[in-house]
């Protein structure tokens, strides 16, 4: 017959976290996965039921109950903190000398594996809980690697869609922005403001200094409309010299006569250029969405145009709001080749 230590020697192979247990129930031998568990704790001469509390069967409290459903499936954890849980069988020695206890972790395997950093030396050889942790290892590569590409896929695409929606030049929002946003503001028979800029004398700027001037000019004139706006207010370059610029749920018509006339007088302030001086001024026509029974984007865009022409015809560096005679001009919107030069 196998001695006690050939038999345990054995099971160290064979089952690394097996107890070997004598016939009162006192702990013999444990194998090397299980004492890891506890490296500070010998089991050795514990009671396995004062070291274990039993789950399942519940009611067992003695040795001869516990040797009673030997090839029954035992539910247990530690009666110590961390209370891992652990699943096991009991089977009895021959000559009622004791029994062998072999125990594993069931569905708890990966916190095992976390909590006492377990590695595949830990388990037997044939133990499937070392695949089971290839796999989940492999998963939780793959998922990381699929979040990782799908934040980069979102990054890129947010981007792409903030490229597709800001001007290069300033920074603010470009033509296709603002025509998002009025038709959402239209669509939602939200109250809002439409202010239609436009730079007076700037084409002198480019056809004196050039086009690096202009653009330097263009930035300043961006900086000067954000800092005088809202968080949620849109500001938007529209064209060349053009630029809209859309109040969110104001309609107050003192204070957007305020927000042009500043507007009018921080661009009239000269801008330096490496050595030279550019000088501007705006003209500005203002439209309110309460002026139309049924906003609708073309009308509103048309209708700050038409403030912003009776502006210009006014000598320019001047502020009107569009009032109702105005669409008498429906027809003859156009300035004079002249005035086309002079503005832009």
């Amino acid at each position: 017959m196998i001695s006690r230590d050939d038999l345990a020697a054995l099971l160290e192979r064979l089952c690394p976290m097996f107890v070997l247990l004598d016939q009162s129930g006192h702990v013999q031998q444990v194998g090397p996965t299980l004492q890891k568990l506890r490296p500070d704790q010998p089991m050795a001469g514990q009671r396995f039921l004062e070291l274990f509390e039993l789950k399942r069967p519940r009611s067992i409290s003695t040795m001869p109950g516990l040797l009673a459903v030997s090839g029954a499936k035992l539910h247990l954890q530690f009666r110590d903190k961390p209370h891992t849980a652990l699943k096991g069988i009991i089977v009895p020695l021959p000559d009622d000398t004791g029994a062998v206890v072999n125990l594993s972790f069931g569905i708890s395997i990966l916190d095992a594996v976390r909590d006492y950093a377990l590695t595949s030396a830990d388990f037997s050889g044939t133990d499937l809980a070392i695949e089971l942790l290839y796999l989940v290892e492999a998963k939780s590569a793959a998922m990381e690697a699929s979040r990782t590409l799908n934040l980069r896929l979102q990054g890129a695409m947010i981007a792409a869609e903030e490229q597709a929606y800001t001007d290069t030049l300033t920074g603010l929002k470009n033509r296709r922005a603002m025509d998002h946003i009025l038709d959402r503001l239209t669509a939602s028979s939200a109250c809002f403001a439409l202010m239609h800029l436009d730079l007076d004398f700037f084409k002198a700027v480019n056809d004196t200094l050039g086009h690096a001037a202009g653009d330097h000019v263009l930035q300043q004139v961006a900086r000067v409309m954000v800092e005088e706006t809202r968080g949620d207010d849109t500001v938007a370059r529209i064209g060349g010299d053009e630029f809209v610029l859309i109040f969110n749920g104001l309609q107050d018509i003192v204070r957007l006569d305020s927000i042009a006339s500043r507007l009018i007088t921080r661009l009239e302030e000269p801008i330096p250029f490496q050595s030279d001086t550019c000088r501007i001024s705006a003209s500005i026509g203002t439209v309110q969405s309460s002026q139309f029974d049924t906003p609708d984007p073309a009308e509103v865009l048309h209708a700050a145009d038409l403030a912003l022409y009776s502006a210009k015809r006014s000598g320019r560096a001047c502020h009107h709001f569009f009032d109702r005679s105005m669409s008498d001009l429906m027809g003859t919107t156009a300035l004079s080749e002249g005035e086309t030069e002079d503005q832009t």
